[in-house]
């Protein structure tokens, strides 16, 4: 299989065709090249035209239309063989998948040089969100985004938008380049093309007034200058934005519906970490890139990501990851109780809190409730296998990681920067303890010198104790007809296993071994996993790593939704 939506298209086309045909027909389970690395854009995608969704028709069908609905419990549909997400358009695998050094994640999105702030032409106002802001050109003529704190807490809003970008490029997104810099309006001109709205509806040539009027909202430093996020210009031809559901129909390359990505469907986990809480369209960007051989492809990125860390645009955030901005039941209650019964945020301990800072908990955060600004159609099916995935690459975040990309907020009070540190940490360790205890936890596993290896990802985080037992049952597997042959099982209570004594070992042979954990404070354990490995030349490859199943429902979901994408 190269991508599991594959599958599904291939079974609704035999289907089409009066049904599987004869078992020799059949395809084998594994490929030579699986696992694959990298999802493949074989199409040229330069067909794909502009396209954004209404921002209030999305929090209007989000709110209502989402409320109450059900998650399909459809394991995600883009997934390799060994059920970890390969790199795309969409994602590229880096903290918690490979070596990631702290200078890399310093660094984070920004390749390029940061902005020559010594002299700015102002190219246009800022047309979206409610942050004060303005496109402008720097000293070298490059294009950025420039946004600026709010007078009551200066830094907050730069150094979320700085500090989130490098936690998300960390986990693996395609984020916008942003840097800290200075803006001083009299090493400023404005472009004779920049207009700016009026009351009366009109855009009329911009001038030095209206930059004044702009800067009376915003944060001034002591020497007349004003601090400010830069953020570069995103490469490529814009064509709108994503969706959280469904596929975009003018992507060939497309076929996977956006709430079965995995990775869409973990951000759960990155938001409720960073409180990150604003996911909608509106904060995404599709691009239309070339690529070496001429093909156009989409690439896909989330932008804007400032309403984290406990603050939202311009103002503290007290209830940010704590509710939905409608919730019915919540708000009957404080309808019937005359406002009397206080909401949660309302009473917690704030220990990350002050004027550059916003307000956010760690002791009292549960990532089991967090929540985003309005329910997200990828969130609601993430699965704990999903959660699990996600969160062994916030594992991958060391302290020192953490401690290194909140220093780039250049917060003035290094008091304020330890005190984020540290809710950050507390917010890992609930997020962690919560996740990968939540399913088997095995990874990794390794099939050499007749013996089987793994690592328990809860075990080697802290946030579980060792089982009292782990135990293998091997089978020999038939890759073309996905026949299976017992051969024996084997135990042991450490994370290294002896094969069975009649192991075949010929080159091309395939095995099935399913590996569970006896844990009285953990049931989930018990439910195996089953790795697949492939006999080589130069010894086994694992090839094959299924940790949950389907549930019940999710045949019949998942062969309606490649049903529709080929209609």
């Amino acid at each position: 299989m190269r991508i599991r939506i594959l599958s599904l298209v291939s079974v609704l086309s035999m289907v089409a065709i009066g049904g599987f045909g004869p078992a020799g027909a059949a395809t084998p389970r594994f490929y030579s090249d699986d696992p694959i690395a990298r999802e493949p854009d074989p199409q040229d995608a330069s067909v794909a035209a502009y396209n954004a969704q209404d921002m209030l028709y999305e929090l209007t069908y989000n709110s209502f239309a989402l409320s109450g609905r059900k998650p399909e419990n459809v394991r995600a549909q883009n997934l390799n063989t060994i059920d970890e997400v390969p790199d795309s358009a969409w994602f590229t695998n880096r903290v918690g998948a490979r070596p990631v050094s702290v200078d890399e994640i310093v660094r984070g999105p920004n390749l390029g040089e940061p902005p020559d702030p010594s002299h700015w032409v102002i190219t246009r106002e800022k047309i979206s969100g409610s942050k004060v802001g303005v496109t402008a050109k720097d000293a070298r003529g490059e294009t950025w985004f420039l946004e600026f704190d709010p007078p009551y807490f200066p830094e907050a809003a730069t150094s979320a938008l700085v500090m989130n970008s490098k936690f998300w490029w960390g986990a693996g997104y395609n984020v916008v380049e942003s840097y800290i810099t200075t803006f001083d309006p009299k090493r400023m001109t404005i472009e004779p093309e920049a207009r700016f709205m009026r009351p009366n509806g009109k855009r009329t040539p911009g001038t030095r007034r209206d930059i004044e009027r702009l800067l009376e909202r915003v944060a001034r430093n002591p020497d007349g200058t004003y601090r400010a996020m830069a953020g570069r210009l995103i490469p490529g031809r814009i064509i709108g934005t994503f969706r959280y559901e469904g596929t975009r129909p003018d992507d060939p390359n497309d076929l996977v519906p956006h709430q079965h990505r995995r990775e869409l469907r973990g951000m759960f986990l990155f938001g409720a970490w960073t409180n990150t809480a604003d996911f909608k369209g509106a904060n995404t960007m599709d691009t239309l890139l070339p690529t070496d051989d001429g093909r156009m492809v989409v690439k896909h990125y989330i932008q804007d990501l400032g309403s984290s860390f406990g603050t939202a645009n311009d103002r503290y955030a007290h209830d940010l990851g704590w509710e939905h901005f409608i919730e019915m039941g919540t708000a009957m209650k404080r309808v019937g109780t005359f406002n009397l019964g206080l909401p949660r945020w309302a009473t917690v301990k704030y220990e990350a809190s002050g004027p550059s800072l916003g307000k956010l908990a760690g002791d009292d955060f549960d990532p089991r409730k967090w929540r985003t600004h309005v329910p997200n159609a990828a969130t609601i099916e993430m699965r704990d296998d999903d959660a699990f995935w996600a969160a062994r690459k916030i594992a991958g975040f060391t302290e020192e990681m953490v401690r290194a990309i909140v220093h780039t907020g250049e917060f003035s009070d290094p008091a304020a920067e330890r005190a984020l540190v540290d809710v950050m940490m507390k917010r890992r360790e609930k997020i962690l303890r919560a996740y990968l205890p939540a399913v088997n936890p095995i990874v990794t596993p390794k099939l050499e010198n007749n013996r089987l290896s793994f690592e328990n990802a809860a075990v080697a985080a802290g946030v579980a104790s060792e089982p009292e037992l782990y135990r293998a049952s091997w089978f020999q597997f038939d890759n073309a007809t996905g026949d299976t042959r017992p051969l024996s099982d084997t135990s042991s209570p450490t994370t290294t296993i002896d094969a069975p004594a009649d192991l075949p070992t010929k080159a091309g042979t395939y095995v099935l071994v399913e590996i569970s954990a006896d844990s009285k404070e953990h049931q989930a354990w018990q439910q195996p996993i089953r790795t697949y490995f492939h006999a080589e030349t130069d010894g086994w490859k694992l090839v094959g790593l299924e940790r949950m199943p389907d549930g019940p429902r999710a045949p019949e979901a998942q062969l309606r939704a490649a049903e529709e994408r080929l209609r």
